[in-house]
């Protein structure tokens, strides 16, 4: 479980506040239902925030990783195996590929290198 930074976590009736700030969960007992079911501590604010969402449903966002990132990882890393895989073909074959499939395979490397390098570069910056 961890919860991812910068992520923003939705607590219901338009309150929203980023994952990485929220530090304690807490279910109301006495005057538990709608729009009142977790209170929840978020770090800089002296009194928790009533939200109409449970625990359990805050938690699910706070640990699991949203499907935009998982899937901004698996697109990183099939182009990470795509430039390693151009990077081994002969210059020979390059050329054929180039004059007989119309397909540039330096440029097509060159530009997935700097795609990989901006988005190195904006998970840094994150």
């Amino acid at each position: 479980m961890r919860v991812e930074k910068g992520v923003i976590v939705a607590l219901g009736y338009g309150k929203y506040f980023r994952s990485d700030r929220i530090v304690g969960l807490e279910p109301i007992e006495e005057g538990r239902g709608p729009g009142r079911r977790t209170n929840v501590y978020v770090e800089g604010l002296p009194q928790a925030i009533v939200a109409s969402r449970s625990e359990g449903a805050i938690l699910r966002d706070l640990t699991e990783t949203p499907k935009e990132i998982t899937k901004a990882r698996e697109q990183y890393e099939l182009l990470s195996d795509i430039v390693e895989t151009i990077a081994e073909i002969n210059p020979l074959l390059r050329s054929i590929i180039r004059d007989q499939g119309k397909w540039d395979l330096d440029r097509l490397e060159e530009r997935i290198k700097d795609t990989l390098a901006e988005e190195e570069h904006s998970s840094d910056t994150a």
